[in-house]
């Protein structure tokens, strides 16, 4: 699975904003305290506003907050609002495939990979995130002895 910039960096927008929900913070914050680019950052926040997960005020008071509780939005959601399904083969959804022949199968296995992601990025929320509490589940798949081994 390849994380692309545009879900990075949507996701480390909402971990700012669960870490000062209930209160707005400046699109100038954001960027700065996370180190990204503000026109990208900006069309993400619209991304996800225009998916219900963040509002905006306008003025000298103005910024971006969470629409509801750190708690209740998942990291799946946040990624799936700024870069659709989590798992597409050629822009299809794995259920959707049908192969031939030795590939019959194949789509089995992108079923479970996307069941093994939402295993995780549905489970995990910003609000676990931040405070660094994940589930056991998770926690236990991050001490396996090759998880931190490239490959």
């Amino acid at each position: 699975m390849q994380i692309t910039a545009r879900s990075d960096y949507a996701v480390r927008s909402a971990l700012e904003l669960a870490a000062a929900y209930p209160h707005l913070l400046t699109i100038d914050r954001i960027v700065s305290d996370q180190d990204m680019p503000r026109k990208f950052v900006e069309a993400i926040l619209s991304q996800l506003r225009r998916s219900g997960l963040v509002q905006t005020q306008r003025g000298c008071a103005g910024g971006y907050a969470l629409t509801r509780d750190p708690s209740k939005i998942f990291v799946g959601e946040v990624i799936r609002s700024v870069d659709g399904p989590l798992a597409e083969v050629h822009g299809i959804r794995p259920h959707e495939l049908e192969y031939e022949g030795v590939a019959t199968h194949l789509p089995d296995l992108w079923v479970a990979l996307r069941s093994s992601m939402r295993t995780v990025l549905d489970t995990v929320s910003l609000a676990q995130l931040v405070a660094g509490r994940l589930p056991a589940r998770v926690r236990k798949l991050n001490d396996a002895d090759d998880a931190w081994l490239p490959r």
